[in-house]
């Protein structure tokens, strides 16, 4: 299935409560570098606009001096998308070629990724460029142990924000950082002080490169970054959280119940021989009928039997993308790498899966 490049990219920002997402977007909406971006949001009240930074409003859509579009979700959000891309089309609301799309504090993203892939035309017109979630530099490794929503938030996340760097300390900002790679190796992990950061270093996350026009797998996937064992070790590690707690102190039981990161899994599964198509769609299709709450991310590139062309898949819990064969391999590198990040799921219960599918000694995983 070729991907059309022509569709627009949408970044979903999410974070938990207090972790200064909304002060965040609230930036966002002034930086030059929002033109001709469309932001939609829950509630205008709840980002609190400036009315000296409002250049014009009408009904849900706010026009910003930046030149970023905000538009309140009316009703569901397939609603919502649906109508602000005939808007669009129409003329009837200012041309954008990017959507923001900025979740509450108590929200898993994956339901908004679901709505993105599952409906027919917002799949046809909108592309996933990447998850942004935002975590307090200042409390954030308390929300981490004690809220698994948070800990779920920065584990599907493919861009990580550092905030309130400005009233944290660099040791208990260097501590957190490290947390969050090992929950999330493959994540790019940024900040912002004061609310502010650049956009650039939020999107272009996605497989397709705006720069080289191309779908860029090695950017995309980074299989690289999950090289070294991840997401269940972390009580080998000891991280001071800046406030006088050392995670994963020696003799402490590294599964704390205090720990929720302990649950979460990211790994690299890489398999040397070409499989048959039949075998992938059926683990696959098992992996998310069985065990899809627990199957956060997928990404993969895919030497499949039937063709010379490697085939990229990319799955959110239950769902996954249509698959997507590429012209070409990006690199000589002719192996199956398909990342994972999973809750409460091992590596070894991945390979099981796909090892009884496919004939003895036909797979190698290594």
């Amino acid at each position: 299935m070729e991907q059309d490049h022509e569709m627009l990219p949408v970044s979903v920002i999410t974070g938990f409560l207090g972790s200064g997402k909304t002060t965040m977007l609230n930036k966002l909406l002034q930086h030059p570098g929002m033109a001709k971006t469309a932001v939609v949001i829950n509630e205008f009240g709840e980002i609190g606009i400036d009315s000296d930074l409002v250049e014009s409003a009408k009904d849900d859509v706010v026009l910003m001096a930046s030149g970023c579009l905000c538009c309140t979700i009316r009703g569901d959000l397939v609603d919502t998308l649906r109508g602000l891309y005939i808007r669009r089309a129409r003329n009837e609301v200012p041309s954008f070629d990017r959507l923001v799309i900025e979740t509450t504090g108590l929200a898993d993203p994956a339901p908004i990724l679901h709505t993105l892939m599952a409906d027919p035309l917002l799949a046809s017109r909108y592309r996933l460029d990447g998850v942004i979630a935002t975590v307090d530099a200042v409390n954030g490794a308390a929300t981490l142990d004690n809220h698994m929503e948070s800990v779920k938030q920065a584990a599907v996340a493919d861009r990580i924000v550092l905030t309130k760097v400005d009233l944290s300390d660099d040791r208990a900002v260097a501590g957190l950082s490290a947390r969050l790679k090992e929950l999330n190796p493959g994540a790019e992990i940024g900040s912002a002080a004061f609310g502010e950061i650049d956009p650039k270093v939020l999107f272009e996350a996605g497989l397709y490169n705006p720069e080289t026009k191309t779908l860029d797998v090695q950017r995309w996937l980074k299989e690289e970054a999950y090289a070294e064992p991840h997401g269940h070790e972390h009580g080998h590690h000891q991280h001071d959280d800046g406030h006088g707690h050392v995670h994963g102190r020696e003799g402490q039981d590294p599964h704390d119940v205090n720990r929720h990161d302990h649950r979460i899994r990211a790994f690299c599964m890489t398999l040397d021989e070409p499989l048959a198509w039949n075998n992938v769609a059926t683990w696959l299709e098992l992996l998310a009928t069985y065990r899809g709450e627990d199957m956060l991310r997928v990404k993969g590139i895919l030497n499949v039997q039937e063709s010379d062309k490697p085939v990229v898949i990319h799955g959110v819990q239950h769902l996954f993308h249509p698959p997507v064969q590429l012209e070409a391999w990006p690199s000589e590198d002719r192996r199956t790498r398909v990342v994972f990040i999973t809750r409460d799921m091992d590596e070894a219960t991945v390979k099981g899966m796909l090892d009884a599918l496919a004939d003895a000694g036909s797979v190698k995983v290594v």
